[in-house]
């Protein structure tokens, strides 16, 4: 999934009166926010893919980068594109979902998942797990080999889920680049690992290509937290920094999903930047470490 760091953190407002936010009322919006409203709803008649409740800023951000990168003059010239050149929005797709990604990001999360998670799960025959705007792969297998190390890999199916298919191609084929590794590196000593971090992986030419076995069990998947609804049952799921990028409707709908998917007492991980606190769904879950932002459904 789309992951911008300059995003603001926390849960999103909603829709004011600024009048260049997508989403205000009509009647207040300016010309640039109702051409950015026009082509989200275009994008969605024409490709099925709902932008539309993602915040006015994270809208506008990605457009903007868009017209600069396609050197397009203005909104409306990329609608008339897209709406009859599917490459064009195949194209646009790429930037309005911008992967930035790591393994073992926020090694706190990961250790938390190590010391309240993992032992709630050796107590299920087998797991299934959900990791939600996967992107290009980077938390798939920082899980994977987790589980790996505490014995649980082997009889654990992860659902790894995009709306990007070209970065579930990425994901597929679990080749990241050299100088990230390095960084990965640091995150998974800190994150608890067992093991020499190279174990995973063998380098050749400036890249390291990851064991295929971590995704021998892996289901990578298109699945939009917009439009489909839940296909599984699950132990354990983790959306992390996807929730961002919504407004409040669209929270509540990815955060029923969640719930609905969840097993009894499932667990649920958000990014370091994300809560549930004020959403609908606030009173359904238990904190299990607030800092970690990892939660158990209580209902």
């Amino acid at each position: 999934m789309a992951h911008l760091p300059s995003e603001p953190p926390g849960t999103a407002a909603l829709p004011g009166s600024d009048p260049d936010d997508p989403n205000a009322a009509p009647g207040q919006l300016s010309a640039g926010a109702i051409e950015l409203r026009l082509l989200m709803e275009a994008i969605y008649l024409k490709y099925s893919y709902d932008f539309r409740d993602y915040t006015g800023a994270s809208q506008k951000r990605r457009v903007q980068y868009a017209l600069t990168q396609m050197n397009m003059p203005s909104i409306s010239a990329l609608q008339e594109r897209i709406l009859h050149e599917p490459a064009m929005f195949a194209r646009l797709l790429q930037y309005l979902t911008i992967p930035v990604s790591e393994m073992f990001r926020d090694p706190a999360y990961f250790l938390g998942i190590r010391k309240l998670v993992v032992p709630h799960l050796h107590t299920y025959p087998s797991v299934t797990m959900w990791v939600a705007g996967c992107s290009t792969g980077e938390e798939v297998y920082s899980l994977a080999i987790l589980l790996r190390e505490e014995g649980l890999l082997e009889r654990t199916r992860i659902y790894a889920t995009d709306i990007n298919p070209e970065s579930l191609a990425l994901a597929r084929q679990g080749i990241f680049p050299l100088e990230a590794v390095r960084r990965y590196t640091a995150n998974y000593q800190q994150s608890g690992g067992t093991r020499a971090f190279s174990d995973y992986y063998t380098a050749a030419y400036d890249a390291a290509r990851f064991d295929p076995s971590l995704i021998a069990d892996v289901i990578f998947a298109d699945h939009s937290l917009a439009t489909d609804s839940v296909f599984a049952q699950t132990q354990f799921i983790s959306c992390r920094n996807v929730l961002i990028y919504f407004n409040r409707t669209l929270q509540d709908r990815a955060l029923g999903l969640f719930h609905e998917s969840l097993s009894h007492r499932g667990f649920l991980g958000l990014g370091s930047k994300e809560s549930i606190d004020f959403s609908g769904y606030a009173n359904r879950f238990d904190v299990l470490a607030r800092s970690e932002r990892l939660y158990r459904k209580a209902t």
